[in-house]
């Protein structure tokens, strides 16, 4: 049985989504998946449609944009995320590279948590040394630590 011209055209139609459909599927908002396009994260093509001139969607770019989703979530940049996706396109995205990327952000992570485990420090030293040294009792006017 062969489907007619117009029976194609919808057929087509349905595996291309329009943003607000995109946007069902990823929980994302229309500005994040906009700002995805213009930083090269996601590339999305105009319709050819002699009536309109919207982006088509397709079901690749709902799964890029849940890695995209997925990575940050895990703490990958922007720019990570981006190098991680021109890996996959080359099919360079090994399991040992990715490995290494993920080892590398573990790392990065790690010392982050140190970085902010001595800012921590450092604030509680400080207030206990203000509750100590400068409190006046009257507990009036602004802290004298700050002057």
């Amino acid at each position: 049985m062969e489907y007619s011209q117009r029976s194609r055209k919808s057929l087509t139609l349905l595996k291309k989504m329009l943003i607000g459909e995109i946007c069902k599927r990823t929980e994302l908002s229309k500005d994040t998946i906009r700002f995805y396009e213009k930083k090269g994260l996601l590339k999305v093509d105009r319709s050819n449609s002699e009536y309109n001139n919207y982006k088509e969607y397709t079901k690749e770019h709902v799964q890029q944009l849940l890695l995209i989703k997925n990575a940050k979530r895990f703490g990958f940049t922007l720019n990570e995320i981006k190098e991680l996706s021109q890996l996959m396109k080359m099919n360079l995205a090994t399991c040992s590279t990715l490995r290494k990327k993920v080892t590398e952000k573990v790392s990065d992570i790690d010392k982050r948590i140190s970085e902010l485990m001595d800012m921590k420090k450092m604030i509680l030293s400080s207030l206990s040394e203000t509750q100590n040294k400068h409190c006046n009792k009257s507990n009036t006017g602004n802290c004298e630590q700050l002057n």
